[in-house]
């Protein structure tokens, strides 16, 4: 049985499992570079090679268990693909599963949304992205990579985190109070405790990786100047584990490059740092 990080099947067991895994590599829409329905299984071949020891949290956070699911292979439709992401996830969510997506490009994400929103009271959905995602439509259908937070926008409290880039028309839907633009996050320095402020306790994040600098993570679809460094993200997200409910979270956007593995390991990394900071505390049973 193929396990996540090839860790072992005594931790990757689906019933006693804490943590599912759902790949989803779907790449229906992009408008760029394409390559994100390569995203889950270069993700997964770098995991393969990472330290499972994590020094910062002195913990091994794959013994609480993390079964890796089925990929979500639907692609006759952009909306199939949501309906399917979001019933798999809704399903997992049901089982009292601690639930995390890897995409894929970020409209897998509106399904994944919506399963969470489904499941959980006052949700807030933190949107970590170099774009704003917000058009209601683009290229005649909701279900694009362009709309991943449109619905979330309207139905959940969403907060938008390193935005550099957007059209007009998402200002429209935007709400800028909740919103931090890069390009002034870097001259303040309490945005993230006032973005903690505006949190509900239960959280889910969405994880857009072109969010990073490209000097650190180049390997995605639009990469954009101006980005997120590594453990500004890190300080960040340890303090929404410390102090929300995490709910769950997906991580989107990685179009692997076959000469530069260097992006698929920070996605490995960032993935399983991510899960150390919600589970650090929680013993092993």
């Amino acid at each position: 049985m193929k396990t996540y990080a090839n860790i072992p099947e005594s931790f990757s067991r689906k019933e006693n499992s804490k943590i599912v895994l759902l790949p989803v590599p779907y790449d229906g829409t992009s408008t760029w570079q394409k390559g994100a329905d390569q995203g889950p299984q270069a993700f997964l071949e770098a995991s393969e090679n990472m330290e499972l020891y994590d020094i910062e949290t002195a913990s091994e956070v794959y013994k609480q268990g993390i079964y890796l699911a089925p990929a979500i292979t639907e692609n006759s439709s952009p909306e199939a693909m949501v309906n399917a992401v979001y019933a798999t996830t809704k399903e997992f969510i049901k089982k009292n599963k601690f639930v995390t997506l890897f995409g894929g490009e970020h409209s897998v994400s509106i399904g994944s949304i919506r399963a969470f929103n489904d499941c959980f009271q006052n949700l807030t959905v933190v949107h970590i992205d170099a774009h704003a995602d917000l058009r209601k439509e683009y290229e005649g259908t909701p279900y694009n990579h362009a709309c991943a937070v449109h619905e979330a926008s309207q139905k959940t409290n969403l907060i938008q985190i390193g935005i550099r880039s957007m059209d007009a028309i998402e200002k429209t839907y935007m709400n800028e109070e909740k919103t931090y633009f890069a390009h002034e996050m870097i001259d303040d320095i309490g945005w993230t405790d006032t973005a903690l402020d505006q949190m509900t306790q239960n959280v889910f994040i969405t994880f857009d990786l072109d969010a990073f600098d490209p000097s650190i993570l180049p390997s995605t679809g639009t990469p954009e100047p101006g980005g997120l460094f590594w453990y500004e993200t890190l300080s960040f997200l340890k303090q929404i584990f410390e102090e929300k409910n995490v709910v769950g979270f997906d991580i989107v956007e990685l179009c692997p490059n076959p000469h530069d593995k260097s992006s698929d390991f920070l996605a490995a990394k960032l993935y399983y740092k991510m899960l150390s900071y919600k589970f650090q505390q929680e013993p092993l049973e």
